[in-house]
């Protein structure tokens, strides 16, 4: 629970890092804000969850049980930065690669289509270099 996550980085026991970071329920907040909303406080919750699953990548601690998370993770964002915004069709060609889950949910593609869920081309902003250079500082 992410009260639970945000109890154990107030209380700095010995080992607690790595435990957060090694841990699933980072990786499963949809960043909804809903805890936020009922936060007495008002923590920000999805942004220090966000934080935690970037230092858990870094540090190479991901959980194994996120495995697909972190590939669609790394898929949405590949996707965003080659285009300047989501096109699900590359992003799903990107994920499939990736997890190999190449039959899944394929049902509802057909479907998807005729109802122009689903751009077969991306559509990109005008000057990707600058998401580009965004991607850079970031890294850093």
């Amino acid at each position: 629970m992410p009260n639970q996550v945000i109890r154990m980085l107030q209380m700095e026991y010995p080992g607690y890092e790595d435990e957060i970071l090694k841990s699933y329920s980072i990786w499963l907040c949809l960043a909804c804000e809903t805890c936020y909303s009922r936060c007495p406080q008002e923590i920000r919750i999805s942004e220090i969850m966000d934080f935690l699953r970037q230092e858990s990548i870094r540090q190479n601690k991901v959980n194994p049980k996120a495995k697909n998370i972190l590939s669609f993770h790394e898929s949405f964002l590949d996707e965003v930065k080659r285009n300047g915004k989501l096109n699900e069709v590359g992003l799903t060609i990107e994920y499939k690669m990736k997890t190999l889950n190449l039959m899944q949910d394929v049902e509802n593609a057909p479907s998807m289509l005729l109802k122009g869920k689903l751009g077969i081309l991306p559509n990109k902003v005008q000057n990707t270099g600058e998401i580009k250079k965004l991607f850079k500082k970031t890294r850093k």
